[in-house]
């Protein structure tokens, strides 16, 4: 979460109508309005190769994958935001406030940044926590090839698996498992070449 745009505390209404005539995406909080930063072009491909397979690992089954355009309310907390990835499995529950806010994620995904690892791994999720929906909260790097899930256990506690190139991190609830390889295919080498390229010598 970035800094609040500066304006004095506003409704949820007020933040919808600002949010349909604005070219970028906010969060909202507690009546504060907050700029989402906008990613790298891993990131996108990221968040788009991420997408592809769950969307692969999952037709003919009752489960949709969103992109980062869906908005999600967490209405425990009060926050509105927009996940790099959500997978909502049955019908799309909608915010009595906002028809175009899920309520029911059973998966969400975000990309991680160096400006919002933190913010990903700790309020945020913390905030994901409260929807009772949620089973399986996922972090994908832009450096390594590494992706953690976080599994909801039953008595709401949660797991951590992480899994690195060559193995597989297997959602659960939704019974399909990420190949790491095919994930990082295109993004990663792009990375590493870059990377290589700063190299001294290179």
């Amino acid at each position: 979460m970035n800094e609040p745009d500066g304006k004095k505390l506003c409704s949820y209404a007020e933040y919808l109508e600002q949010e349909r005539a604005s070219p970028t995406k906010h969060e909202f909080l507690n009546g504060e309005i907050f700029a989402m930063a906008g990613g790298t072009p891993e990131h996108a491909r990221l968040c788009l190769s991420v997408g592809a397979e769950l969307r692969t690992h999952l037709r003919g089954r009752p489960c949709a994958v969103y992109s980062a355009d869906l908005r999600v309310r967490v209405q425990a907390t009060g926050l509105s935001t927009y996940p790099d990835v959500s997978v909502v499995c049955g019908k799309l529950a909608r915010d009595l406030e906002d028809k175009d806010a899920a309520l029911n994620p059973s998966v969400l995904v975000e990309v991680l940044s160096d400006s919002s690892e933190a913010y990903d791994r700790g309020q945020k999720f913390a905030h994901y926590r409260h929807i009772s929906s949620l089973r399986e909260y996922v972090l994908v790097s832009q450096h390594e090839p590494r992706i953690e899930v976080f599994h909801r256990n039953e008595d709401d506690s949660w797991t951590l698996r992480e899994a690195r190139a060559g193995q597989g991190a297997r959602l659960e609830a939704i019974g399909c498992t990420l190949s790491v390889d095919e994930v990082y295919r295109g993004p990663l080498a792009q990375v590493q070449s870059e990377a290589e390229e700063r190299l001294p010598g290179a």
